[in-house]
């Protein structure tokens, strides 16, 4: 029988997520201090093992509901502790016929897990690349207005790393983090974006790049990302830099029924 509970000892949450830690990279940033008060987390113990884990994030509109381990403790925890109306979902195959049961989701979309250690990072340079801060905020939402970045949001930029090229005062690419957590060692690499009429120029490689070497030079451990399965052009180029698949796992909108 399942019993499900609230979560707030992060030990115990870490424990749980070191299982994969590289598909729980998002969850385990979500551990520092700022995103933790954001963070409403549950499981699901059979016996007197913890076997299902559920992650309600709360910083981003929609916000996140993230899911790990055994896929039968899910309705338990959805049932009785996390009931989020309208969610982005990150979740393996497993779990979504449980998902079905409480909300109502257009087919997902199948995304890579991909992962870069130090000793296999293959840096590309490029003479137009450079840092971005805070300042650059306005231009990165007029260059992600074009149709990137979806999960994009100001407060990234003032504690994570973005690198752009600029032309004629222009920002036409950009890279950057969803999150840098320099407790647990782990970074996810994510906005990247160049303005259609600038793409094939090598912008989003070299400033990818530069944005990883930042991380590794923080001493993150573990830098992830995640790209659509059949977006075949991101995929070599993120091999290109050092990147290895790691997994397969479904993200979309879902609605509470």
């Amino acid at each position: 029988m399942w019993h499900p509970r609230r979560l707030t000892d992060k030990g115990e949450i870490l424990a749980f997520l070191e299982q994969d830690r590289l598909y729980a990279a998002y969850a385990i940033g979500d551990l520092e201090a700022g995103p933790f008060e954001l963070s409403d987390w549950a499981g699901a113990v059979r016996g007197d093992r913890l076997e299902t884990l559920a992650l309600h994030y709360r910083g981003l509109d929609p916000p996140v509901l993230f899911l790990m381990g055994e896929p039968d403790g899910l309705p338990a925890i959805l049932r009785m502790i996390l009931r989020p109306r309208r969610v982005y979902l990150t979740c393996l195959q497993e779990h979504w016929p449980a998902i079905r049961a409480f909300y109502r989701a257009d087919p997902p979309q199948v995304m890579w897990r991909m992962v870069l250690r130090p000793a296999d990072f293959r840096p590309v340079s490029h003479p137009d690349v450079v840092p971005l801060g805070p300042i650059a905020v306005p231009q990165l939402e007029q260059l992600y207005a074009l149709g990137g970045a979806d999960a994009f949001s100001p407060t990234q930029v003032a504690t994570g790393v973005f690198y752009g090229v600029r032309l004629h005062g222009r920002l036409v690419s950009a890279a950057g983090t969803h999150l840098v957590s320099p407790t647990y060692r782990v970074a996810a690499v994510g906005n990247v974006f160049t303005a259609p009429e600038y793409r094939g120029r090598g912008y989003a490689t070299a400033a990818t790049s530069a944005v990883v070497a930042e991380l590794l030079k923080r001493g993150i451990q573990d830098v992830v990302l995640n790209v659509a399965r059949d977006n075949a052009p991101a995929i070599r180029i993120y091999r290109r830099l050092g990147f290895r698949e790691h997994c397969l796992f479904l993200e979309g909108l879902a609605v509470r029924r």
